[in-house]
């Protein structure tokens, strides 16, 4: 529209210096007044047109030639003056929309600018050679998915700000699921080949190779273990750990060197996948967790609350509570928040890394990471119905919970369109305020009356109260619960309260009304 407009202008400002041309050629080239000739005029046969200026005698009228020239004149600067205006007010249009124009490039420019000149992400390292130890002992068997970023993220953010100005001129309530970002599966290996298990379903489910690039990190150099992931070629990438020594410990911790090279492991892995990948979030699984339908969707759609909520620190697709009898099988969908950390399969983020990394612990780091001095109140996100399930009974914890806990935990079956459904309930105000009034309003009943159930007609919910640790304990233990708190927080329990269903009914061990904070006294 621009550029035909200006060719308008253009073609205007032509004709008007042609017009004018003509016009000084045609009265340059006009014969002289009184100059006797055979037409007399300007034309030939003239003498009809010219005649009307001569007078007696056939004399020229002078006086009246000068009055018709100035009328023709007159004429003439009128229609000139009438084609400037056109050309003014196209001009003024054209301007206009050139300035349009001209702003909605430098926008585009900016977008394509800031996109271009962010650091771009290193293809995966290649292990030069092998006697080189110096370096990261790495094979690449993964193509290198992160050049598809930049175009992605231009596309992401056009896509954005439509979503934006569509809902504020709607003024509708929008989802909060963010635009596709690319999420790294970390799977920390050591030496179990069953890690095929894994990685069968995480390939099996996974939406998109380029926006969720499995990165397989091996401790132990365990050579079977190393061909079993060798052979799933480019669809995964497989790291080693490069530092396969002894860790030296106190004594009485040498039974506890597993544990010490577990961390270490984890320090190493989620420094590749930050700092070498540059990736800005990853979610963590190990080698004996096998994933639901839904994990990537649960993931995908959860990463934007987890960004946007700084009383987030992870989300978990673990329910440490989550066996078959303790959960509503018809909420697939609910999502809850937790202060216990679980991870069996969690996202961080990088500027959590930085956080965690310059004090990350020699050993133990799952409950390093549930003291105080880490979570600083901060809590997780956690599905009703666990998306990971183990299967690991080998390890360094020798089948701690796993026969009497974690085998019975029920994996989710049904796929649930996170990203379609509006999450922002999860935030932090908005979830505490209904948590509070559902929690405390609920009907208060003694244990004695949930194990008996006759009077209780209604599936809930109904609170169970404790006001100290060994209260909580018994309770715990009688209703089918874990029973160990962690620097005082119990497993799956928000400001306190551990929410599950029993016997068909939602309970919730609560503590009294007005609840502060945890007691760290109580692990």
């Amino acid at each position: 529209m621009v550029r035909k407009k200006g060719s308008l202008i253009l073609c205007g400002a032509f004709l008007f210096v042609a017009w004018n041309a003509l016009l000084l050629l045609y009265l340059w080239g006009r014969p002289p007044i009184g100059r006797p000739g055979e037409g007399g005029g300007a034309e030939p046969g003239g003498k009809e047109e010219w005649g009307v200026g001569r007078g007696k005698g056939g004399q020229i009228n002078l006086a009246g030639e000068v009055i018709r020239l100035a009328e023709e004149v007159e004429i003439q600067l009128e229609t000139q003056k009438k084609l400037l205006k056109q050309i003014e007010s196209h001009r003024a249009v054209w301007a206009r929309q050139k300035d349009v124009g001209k702003r909605q490039t430098v926008n585009t420019k900016e977008v394509k600018e800031e996109v271009v000149h962010q650091p771009s992400k290193p293809p995966l390292p290649v292990k030069d050679s092998v006697d080189d130890r110096t370096q990261t002992d790495v094979q690449l068997t993964q193509k290198p998915v992160h050049t598809v970023a930049p175009n992605l993220k231009l596309e992401q953010h056009q896509a954005t700000e439509i979503k934006e100005d569509v809902a504020e001129n709607n003024n509708l309530p929008t989802s909060v699921a963010s635009p596709q970002v690319v999420i790294p599966i970390l799977v920390i290996a050591c030496d179990r080949v069953t890690v095929k298990r894994s990685l069968d379903r995480l390939i099996q489910y996974r939406p998109s190779p380029q926006l969720y690039p499995i990165i397989v990190s091996q401790d132990c150099g365990h050579a079977e273990t190393a061909r079993v992931i060798g052979s799933y070629g480019d669809q995964v990438t497989h790291i080693s750990q490069p530092d396969l020594s002894d860790i030296r410990v106190r004594p009485e911790h040498r039974k506890f060197q597993g544990y010490y090279k577990i961390a270490r492991h984890y320090r190493w892995a989620l420094n590749q996948v930050f700092n070498t990948f540059s990736q800005s979030t990853v979610v963590v699984v190990e080698d004996d967790l096998e994933v639901a339908p839904d994990f990537f969707e649960y993931f995908q759609a959860l990463y934007p609350i987890l960004r946007d909520d700084p009383s987030l620190w992870c989300v978990s697709a673990w329910n440490d509570n989550g066996r078959d009898a303790l959960v509503d099988p018809s909420k697939a969908d609910l999502l809850h928040r937790t202060d216990f950390f679980p991870g069996l399969g969690w996202m961080l983020l990088k500027n959590m890394w930085d956080e965690l990394e310059p004090k990350w612990p020699l050993a133990f780091w799952d409950d390093w990471m549930r003291q105080p001095e880490q979570r600083k109140d901060r809590s997780c996100i956690r599905p009703e119905i666990s998306r990971t399930i183990t299967f690991g009974r080998k390890g360094v914890s020798l089948g701690q919970f796993f026969d009497q806990y974690l085998r019975y935990i029920k994996l989710n079956t049904q796929f649930v369109p996170f990203t379609k459904q509006d999450l922002s309930y999860l935030l932090k105000e908005k979830y505490d305020e209904k948590f509070i009034k559902e929690i405390y309003s609920a009907p208060l009943v003694k244990i004695e009356e949930l194990q008996q159930g006759g009077s209780l007609r209604d599936p809930g919910p109904y609170r169970v109260q404790y006001s100290s640790r060994d209260s909580f304990k018994v309770f715990a233990r009688n209703l089918g619960v874990m029973d160990d708190l962690k620097s005082g927080v119990p497993r799956t329990g928000y400001r306190g309260v551990v929410s599950f269903l029993y016997r068909g009914r939602r309970v919730l061990l609560a503590p009294p009304e007005g609840w502060m904070k945890y007691d760290i006294s109580w692990s």
